[in-house]
Order: C-alpha cells, then sequence, then structure tokens
C-alpha cells in the first residue's frame, strides 16, 4: 500500500512572515519538522501583483471605506499552488461558524489551501469562482486572517494519525459527542484552599467516569445551551443544579 502523503497546509497572505508562529513549536511543531507527518507552505500574494507599485487592492465597487483585495491578483496566487484538489478556505467573519466536525473532514484530505484576506476583504467573485468555502472562527473581527487561519491548521493537524501520539486523548474533548470537556485536576492536592474532588481520588474507575459525565452535561447546559439543546441524549440529566450549587458542590469536591 502506497504510504499517504504529509498532509500538506498552503496559506495564501500578504504576510509569510507571520508563519509558522504557534504552527512551531510543541507536539505541532515536531510533527513538521523533525517528523515529517504535515507541511506548511506560505503563497505572498503581493509577489502576484501585476501593477508597478506592487497594488494588490483598490476601492470598494458601490464606494464606502477601505480597500478590497483584487479578484485577478488572488487567482494567480492560488493557480501557483501544485497539488491534488484540497479544500479551500477563506477566513471570514462572515463565514460559517468552525465546528469540529469540519474539521475532521478537512484533516481527512490531503490538505488544505486557506486565504487569509485583509482590509475589507476579498473580492466575492474569485471566492466564487474558485469554490471557496468562508469559515469563521469567532463572533469578532480581525485585522487579517493569518491568525484564524492558524487556528484551522492546527486544528486540522493534530487530528493526523501519530501527531498527539495518544488517540484516546481526542475521544473524551469537547464537540467529540456534543458536549464540552469535563474539568480537569493534577497535583499538588490542595491549591490555595482549593482540593482536588475525592471523587478522583477514589480509584474507583466508575464513579470517576459518571463524575466526569456529570461535569460534561452540566457545562454543557451552563455555557453552550445551543449544544445542549442539540445534545440527543439528555437521560437522566436533570434540569442541571443551580450555578451556586455546583460551585458548593465542587468546592466540596463532590
Amino acid at each position: 500500500m502506497t504510504p499517504r502523503p504529509p498532509f500538506t497546509a498552503t496559506v495564501l497572505t500578504m504576510f509569510p512572515e507571520a508563519f509558522p508562529g504557534p504552527l512551531g513549536v510543541s507536539l505541532i511543531g515536531t510533527a513538521w519538522r523533525e517528523r515529517g507527518l504535515w507541511s506548511l507552505d506560505t503563497v505572498d500574494i503581493r509577489a502576484f501583483s501585476t501593477d508597478t507599485r506592487g497594488f494588490l487592492d483598490d476601492t470598494p465597487a458601490g464606494g464606502g471605506p477601505g480597500a478590497v483585495l483584487k479578484a485577478d491578483v488572488v487567482a494567480r496566487a492560488l493557480d501557483s499552488v501544485s497539488g491534488p484538489p484540497r479544500p479551500l478556505l477563506y477566513m471570514s467573519a462572515r463565514g460559517r461558524p468552525l465546528t469540529q466536525a469540519r474539521v475532521k473532514e478537512w484533516a481527512r484530505a490531503d490538505g488544505i489551501t486557506v486565504l487569509c484576506g485583509r482590509f475589507e476583504g476579498v473580492d466575492q467573485r474569485v471566492l466564487d469562482a474558485r469554490g471557496f468555502e468562508e469559515v469563521s472562527v469567532g463572533d469578532a473581527v480581525l485585522a487579517g486572517g493569518e491568525a484564524a487561519a492558524m487556528v484551522v491548521i492546527e486544528a486540522c493537524v493534530r487530528l493526523l494519525p501519530g501527531v498527539l501520539g495518544q488517540a484516546d486523548s481526542l475521544s473524551s474533548e469537547s464537540f467529540e459527542d456534543g458536549l464540552l470537556e469535563h474539568p480537569q485536576y493534577t497535583r499538588p492536592r490542595t491549591f490555595e484552599g482549593l482540593e482536588i474532588p475525592e471523587v478522583l481520588l477514589s480509584g474507583d474507575h466508575k464513579k470517576v467516569a459518571a463524575w466526569r459525565e456529570e461535569q460534561r452535561r452540566e457545562t454543557t447546559r451552563e455555557r453552550r445551551p445551543d449544544l445542549w439543546a442539540a445534545y440527543p441524549d439528555k437521560t437522566n440529566a436533570g434540569p442541571g443544579p443551580a450555578k451556586s450549587q455546583v460551585k458548593s458542590a465542587k468546592a466540596r469536591g463532590e
């Protein structure tokens, strides 16, 4: 069987010097530089301007403030990328929210190509013509798409086989089954008067599992009612204790 080629993340950006940033450190960086489990390429959009002054943007059609990245410049930058077809992502505050389900799909591909916008954005025609998917990493506006691109790339790369080393660690993470993750603790046993919940020190794996499941449910109910509303299995979940009761119980280690 022919081994799968490394997952390739290609970034179209005005600022290639922003990369690798956090993608070059810890297990993600080791998987790239030392183990070859994925690769990172950057394409400088500025290099594809045909304007003698190097301009790659123009004023918005219809008027208004700011500038818009030109469709022909972005298209030439994208057309310079070789290799098999990959998902094309444009980081945009108006895009669909990033989800773990989409990340899983992208991680199964040969890689992703990510376009980072600037100014007022990118001419819509190149997004439509080339089939870009607009993706948002949150309900906030950034100065450019570089930071958002790093979020998407890291989310994909950490799912690649061998990158994290412990596949089991992925199974109980937030969003994997529709719930948020349970809280985590480690030594020292007492920190500033707060104790590790006794159930986690009991050695009873069934009780630990039950406690963690209830914490996941309660955290999801409290913090992400949208996820909780869509969660299919609310059996024995109950309405959930009041916040004050939850905090008191945690303080007692219950």
